[in-house]
Parts: structure tokens; sequence; C-alpha cells
């Protein structure tokens, strides 16, 4: 554990170092649950950072547009800021609005990406890992219910990094989370992913409005520039003539997997000049494939790089979007006696 930097109300946040023996290794921060850096190795065995970022906590604080963090309470946006449960409507925040229609994302002004975590590391058989605990109080960014949160990251014997996620709640609420990291498997600020081959185990997605509201339907990829059931480089088709395309500025959609036995992989990306791949693996039903559109090269990050139009992209695994007032998606709503259980891992090798 090292000190990371300091937040505004003078408390310190620290990196905690995750590593194996095969060279993966994750430094991440208790500040938001922030995968700060991550180095892989590439096909000759060097191992690079992949993952856009800070150097220091400040800039996260001050100006990050969720880099590497843990997203809650509820993740991706929720139209208009509201939503109804159990006959009562809350009002949340409007923090975004793109084409200038309000709504709520990534748990608001103050979500689980802009909190102090309580951090433990420890060593279990699988390798070695980061636990976080948070508890985020009734009433917060108007969410209903205490609700008490443990994310585990490890890294582990096999290159993944894993996260898991766990809540239980005294009183119904809605509960999404996912990790907001953008990879650049050629190395953070090395330029744009375009050429990034990725494949999705999903043969559905959830098309938006001109807000990135999903319209509630869920819709065949086959025959759109959204279809990666087949490999396809980022870059191929991303300007296509697709309305889809257009209102969100590029790939900014939740994606509906299959139906997976096992172990089956759910996405995998691939980088050719440096042979990195990713395997994913999740027990989440969905994927925002998030490509960059926002970056754009307005502040210098990690070595003084800047970051611009897709210079990274976000494979976050989660429940479908506005999910709340979706009542046609699976729910997300989490209620005193359950608990929420969710694992997503990232597994590393080179080709």
């Amino acid at each position: 554990m090292t000190p990371f930097g300091k937040l505004p109300d003078g408390r310190t946040a620290h990196l905690f170092r995750l590593e194996n023996n095969s060279g993966l290794r994750a430094e991440i921060s208790d500040y938001g649950g922030t995968v700060v850096r991550l180095f892989a190795p590439d096909r000759h065995g060097r191992a690079t950072d992949v993952v856009l970022g800070f150097d220091r906590v400040e800039d996260y604080v001050a100006r990050s547009p969720f880099f590497g963090c843990l997203v809650g309470r509820v993740g991706n946006r929720i139209a208009g800021g509201k939503f109804s449960l159990d006959g009562q409507t809350y009002s949340l925040a409007t923090n975004n609005a793109p084409s200038g229609l309000p709504c709520h994302l990534h748990g608001g002004l103050k979500g689980f990406d802009k909190v102090l975590w309580q951090a433990e590391s420890h060593t279990t058989p699988s390798g070695q890992a980061l636990t976080l605990r948070y508890l985020s109080v009734d009433g917060e960014e108007g969410y209903p219910g205490n609700l008490d949160v443990t994310v585990t990251y490890t890294v582990t014997g096999d290159s993944a990094l894993s996260i898991e996620y766990a809540a239980t709640t005294d009183r119904a609420t809605p509960a999404c989370f996912t990790n907001h990291t953008y990879f650049n498997l050629a190395g953070e600020g090395s330029g744009d992913v375009l050429s990034h081959v990725l494949t999705l185990h999903a043969s559905r997605y959830t098309p938006v409005n001109a807000g990135l509201i999903p319209l509630g339907e869920i819709a065949p990829v086959a025959g759109t520039p959204l279809d990666f059931t087949t490999p396809h480089r980022i870059g191929e088709r991303i300007e296509s003539p697709s309305e889809q395309l257009r209102v969100a500025g590029g790939y900014d959609h939740n994606y509906v997997f299959d139906p997976m036995k096992g172990a089956q992989t759910a996405a995998t990306l691939f980088e050719p000049l440096s042979g990195r791949l990713v395997e994913m693996h999740t027990t989440e039903p969905g994927v925002q494939l998030y490509t960059g559109n926002f970056l754009d090269g307005s502040f210098a990050a990690k070595n003084g790089h800047v970051y611009r139009h897709r210079h990274g992209l976000c494979l976050e695994t989660q429940h479908f979007p506005d999910s709340p007032n979706q009542p046609a998606f699976p729910t997300i709503i989490l209620r005193p006696g359950q608990t929420l259980r969710s694992k997503t891992a990232y597994r590393f090798s080179s080709r």
C-alpha cells in the first residue's frame, strides 16, 4: 500500500498492488475502487500499462471521465433521473444530458466512483486480492435503503483480473454495479483503439434514442454495424451511416448476451500489434461497449499523455440501462433478505 494523494477533505487515498508470477500487475486505489494501472505482457513478454487514467488522485477528483472506477448505486443511465418503486417515485440528480435530454448517469453527482472505500489486501487460493467495502446510506444520491457493498479484485494465477460484487439492503432499492476501465491493449497513450478486434457472444442489443436511453426493445444485431458475433475491428464500421452509431457518436450500446454454458467466453478483445488478448467472462446479462466517443484531448493524463477521440474502449458488464423504467428488462431491484452477487473476469494472454 502506497499513498496516492490527498482528497479535498484532507484524507489520503492509497494504491494497492496485486500481481502474479506471469507478469500481470494491477494497481488499484481505494478512491473509487479505481484500476489506476494494469500491466500485461505482450507476445514477447514485455509488460505495458493497458488502461487509461491519471498519475494522482487529485486528477481523478477534478476531471476523470470515470477512468477505471467502480460505478453505482446504478450504473449507466436512468431516464429523466426518475423511477418508481413500490408506489413511490424517486428523483435523482440529472448529471448527464446527451442531445440535451437530461438523465441520471453512473450513480449521480457522488457515485461509488467518488468515495473512499474501506480497503483490505489479502491473499486467496486464487491469487492476491483487494477487498473494498462501502455503506451507501439511505437517501444517498436519492436512492432508498442502506446498501452494504463489498467488491473484491483478484489478480489470479491464470492472469485474470477478477471483480466480484456483493450487496445487501434494508429497503428495496435499484442496484447495478460495473467497472468503467478504459482499455487500450497497445498501451495507454499509444493512440486510438480502432485496430482492436472485438468479438461479442451477443446477437441482440438495446437500441437507444438521442438521449442514449433504451427504446425498450431488444433488437437483433444481424445486418447492422453493431454485429460483433464474429470478429471485427472496432474501426471497421464505426463511421457507417447508421442512425444508432450517429446518435451515440460511435459505439455506446448495451449488448444482450446469448445464453452461455459454464465457462463460455462472453467477449474477446485482441490487439494485433502487441498480440495482447483479453477474454471476458461474466455472470451479468449484458455489456456496454463504449468507444471513448467523448474523449477530446482536453487534459493531460498518465505520463503526460493526452487521450483523444477513441483512445480507449470500455466493456462494462451490467444489467440493462434504465432498467427501473423498463418492465421488459431484467430487474435490478434488490430487496431485504436478498444478496446481490455478480462476477466479471478479464483474462489476459497473447498470441
